[in-house]
């Protein structure tokens, strides 16, 4: 497998970490509950580290720009689909286009 395929994966697995971290930071109520908090803690040490190893083979401003768009957009997917959250026409747009940036910012590479 090719280094870059590889960092790729590394990076979908660290954006799964990061958005793990924020559900487990939600359950820990304000870090008043251990396991949901040391969770949140664990998931988003192993999303940085992660990422910092993608980053090797990747641009920097790209990684970093997938990750937290990604994260952000999986997250508040995940915020309606789960926890009952608001989706508003305007909070989808929003999604729409912080996920057609990375798309467009991805694309474009090293241009």
């Amino acid at each position: 497998m090719k280094l870059q395929t590889l960092s790729w994966l590394l990076l979908g697995a660290s954006v799964v970490c990061e958005v793990l971290g924020t559900v487990a930071l939600k359950h820990s109520t304000g870090f008043t509950k251990l396991l949901p908090a040391a969770a949140a803690a664990l998931f988003y040490l192993l999303a940085v580290w992660l990422m910092a190893i993608a980053m090797k083979h990747l641009e920097m401003g790209v990684t970093y720009a997938v990750w937290a768009a990604s994260g952000a957009a999986i997250t508040a997917v995940v915020g309606i689909l789960v926890y009952g959250e608001g989706a508003s026409p305007a909070k989808l747009a929003g999604l729409a286009l912080v996920v057609g940036g990375v798309v467009l910012l991805s694309a474009v590479g090293k241009a």
